[in-house]
């Protein structure tokens, strides 16, 4: 565990990841570049987020790239609104790491 995750809580560093982001691109980036993408608090930093990939899924990570992502105008009717803003995280992890999502939800 880094030095990172010794200063913050667990349970702080549990609710960093929202959700994995799996597109096309990502799943690309997957089998390419052993990159892996995630939907994250907008209130998360890089060390934090490499903090938390590493606790809940026992990885190492070397990279990660941080991206804001603006919410978009849309309508409703005659009602103008505005999606949120979010916030996601590119990890790259080590040679030979590799994340299974399907084995951390049975488990």
């Amino acid at each position: 565990m880094t030095s990172v995750a010794t200063k913050i809580a667990k349970e702080k560093l549990y609710q960093v990841l929202l959700a994995p982001l799996v597109t096309e691109k990502t799943s690309l980036a997957m089998q390419n570049a052993n990159q892996y993408t995630f939907r994250v608090r907008p209130d998360a930093t890089k060390p934090v987020v490499k903090a938390a990939v590493e606790l809940l899924f026992g990885v190492k990570v070397t990279e990660v790239q941080v991206v804001n992502t603006p919410g978009k105008a849309r309508r409703f009717g005659k009602i103008n609104g505005r999606t949120s803003d979010s916030k996601k995280a590119y990890v790259r992890l080590a040679a030979g790491q590799s994340i299974d999502y399907e084995a951390k939800l049975k488990a």
